[in-house]
Formats: C-alpha cells, structure tokens, sequence
C-alpha cells in the first residue's frame, strides 16, 4: 500500500514498501495517488539526520536497561562507569538494541564509523539503522542527539524516488530551530518504509 507522509509546509513523500516512490508537495502526490493513506506531521520532514559517533554510542558505551536506572540511571555509560560492569556478547547486543532505539527517537537515521563484527553490528544491521564510512575519529561530545554534539548537524541524503525510504520529521519550524532546540523534537523516524518511532 502506498503511503504519503507530509509535513506542515505540505513538503510529502510517498512509500511504497522500503523505497520512495515519489517526492513533492502533497497537492502533487495526492492528484498522482488518489487513493493513498496520508499520515500528516507536524513541523519539518528532513532526510533524517547522521549521528557522528557510531562506535562510541553503540560499541564503546552501555544503555542500561530500564529496569537497571534505580542503580545505572538512563544515560550511556563510558569509562570507569562502563568498566565496572560485567560486559558479554548478549549483554552488548542488547545495549545496542537499546542504544538504536535511543537513535531513531531522536531522528538519526544513520551513524557514521565503522562497528566491529560480533553482537554490536548484528543489532544495528538487524534494526535497519544504516551504518556510514567516515575519516578518522570526529571531535564533538557523542550523544544520542547530534545537536548535543558540538559539531554541525549531517543530514543524510535528500529523498527522492527510487532512494530508500528512511527519514525523520521533526516538529520545529526548520534547520535552524531544530539545532536550537535538539533532536528530541522528534516526532516521526522512518526506516527501511517502517514507522520505527512516533513521538507522542
């Protein structure tokens, strides 16, 4: 079923299955789709954003469970933190699940670096969150919302037809207000043509 998702300045792209079928204003789309769902949004639909620190989110911190924060709290652990905790395969694996999902309410539809094979990558591949090369090792503070990062926002590529159908909206008025006032404005992530969150 062919779905087209539209912003408040009736920006719209239309689904079909894992890939964008048409991109345009709504007006355009419904007069070629007539029978289409229309899933409305507020605020601005972007290509979705590029979190910069890929390894260090997923691969080199732990997300605690939400039955762990009367003891670990709800934020990534690092260093001696991390180093406390009894770490295996299938506890890494689930982190990152955790981890992923932290992303994708945040808008990222990507992350930049390279993950090493083992429980990490199993989980980002299985998610459907891209993984993108990048050069060297990026300064900023890692965070789940790139705009907390100190370094310029990465959206990934536009949409268009025939590209994959993965990306985000967020309810601000546009770029500017987003990096004002972060991520977590967030009200729609798409992957792979799936609605993997929805703000509430």
């Amino acid at each position: 079923m062919l779905t087209i998702h539209t912003d408040s300045g009736g920006r719209a792209l239309a689904v079909r299955g894992a890939w964008i079928e048409a991109a345009g204003s709504l007006e355009e789309l419904l007069a070629a789709h007539p029978g289409a769902r229309v899933r409305r949004w507020p605020g601005v639909l972007t290509p979705g954003l590029v979190n910069p620190h890929g390894p260090e989110l997923l691969q080199e911190a732990y997300h605690p469970d939400p039955r762990e924060a009367g003891a670990l709290g709800t934020r990534p652990l690092t260093g001696d933190a991390l180093a406390a905790l009894a770490m295996d395969e299938a506890r890494w694996g689930a982190s990152a699940r955790r981890g992923v999902q932290r992303m994708l309410a945040h808008g990222t539809v990507a992350a930049a670096g390279e993950l090493r094979p083992g429980a990490v990558r199993d989980a980002v591949r299985r998610s459907g969150l891209a993984v993108v090369g990048r050069i060297g090792t990026p300064g900023g503070t890692p965070d789940l919302d790139p705009c907390a990062s100190g370094l310029p926002l990465t959206f990934a590529p536009p949409r268009e037809r025939g590209s994959a159908a993965r990306f985000a909206v967020f309810d601000v008025r546009d770029e500017a207000e987003l990096a004002e006032r972060g991520a977590g404005t967030c009200v729609a992530t798409v992957v792979a043509g799936r609605l993997v969150y929805r703000g509430r």
